[in-house]
């Protein structure tokens, strides 16, 4: 067995293979608060909680966007696991081309999302991460990556109104049940939402456009993706675990290269 972790900006979430099975999931807040012993027990704690013994897992694959913590994710592994963990990073084999001028540039997350798209669904496609950031990027049908599109996230813009209009609160992201507004909450979940989902609509419709790729599948994944997908039928997949699969595959890819 095999634990991915997948450290983003707000959340980490990490998951744990057996083969191709993902028999447990958990997440938590991101935070570089936590010591390498506290960040190495918490996680193996969390196999108290599930059917999967921390003894069983051989290896560990991770993938971050934060800096500032992987010095306590990679400690913790090591002392509480005994594993020297696998750091996903662009010179690795990805079996994609990247194709860009600095390559160490690109989220870690956005690599392994289009190496899961390359690997399961097969391009031309978007991979559209509704995260802190919403991120548009397309593949060839040659695993070739094309362009990238980054802007806020809904909760990050959720944020930015509560944190500079005195008057706005803080709200849950959520679709209204319309996009006629009668109250505060409802006006700005209205904005919200339905925005990013004009938004969605507008960028993948520009991208098939300039592309010349009428054709271009719409895959989508992050924590948010269900509130967009609640509205219009605009992705052609929507798979929840997507990075953690694509851990997964590059754990696959790479495993030989690290024994």
């Amino acid at each position: 067995m095999i634990l991915v972790i997948d450290i983003g900006n707000t959340n980490t979430i990490l998951g744990v293979y057996d083969g191709e099975e993902l028999v447990a999931r958990w997440r938590m807040t991101t935070t570089s608060k936590r010591t390498a012993d506290e960040t190495g027990q918490f996680i193996h704690s969390l196999f108290h909680y599930s059917e999967v013994s921390a003894d069983n897992i051989k290896d560990v694959i991770i993938s971050s966007v934060v800096p500032d913590i992987m010095y306590s994710i990679t400690q913790g592994i090591r002392k509480y696991f005994n594993i020297e963990p696998m750091i996903v990073n662009p010179h690795m084999e990805i079996g994609i081309n990247l194709g860009m001028d600095n390559p160490m540039e690109m989220g870690a997350d956005r690599i392994v999302n289009l190496v899961a798209v390359n690997e399961l669904y097969g391009g031309p496609a978007i991979v559209i991460d509704y995260s802190t950031a919403t991120t548009f990027d397309v593949l060839d049908k040659d695993g070739n990556f094309i362009t990238g599109i980054t802007a806020p996230g809904l909760q990050v813009c959720a944020e930015a109104l509560y944190e500079r209009a005195a008057q706005l609160p803080n709200i849950a992201i959520k679709k209204p049940k319309s996009v006629i507004s009668k109250n505060t909450v409802d006006a700005i979940q209205s904005g919200l939402v339905f925005g990013h989902i004009g938004e969605t609509i507008y960028i993948v419709n520009k991208i098939r456009e300039e592309l010349a790729m009428p054709d271009l599948k719409v895959v989508a994944t992050g924590g948010l993706a269900r509130v967009i997908e609640s509205e219009e039928k605009i992705f052609d997949v929507l798979d929840p675990y997507l990075t953690l699969k694509g851990l997964r595959v590059l754990y696959e890819k790479n495993a030989s290269a690290k024994s």
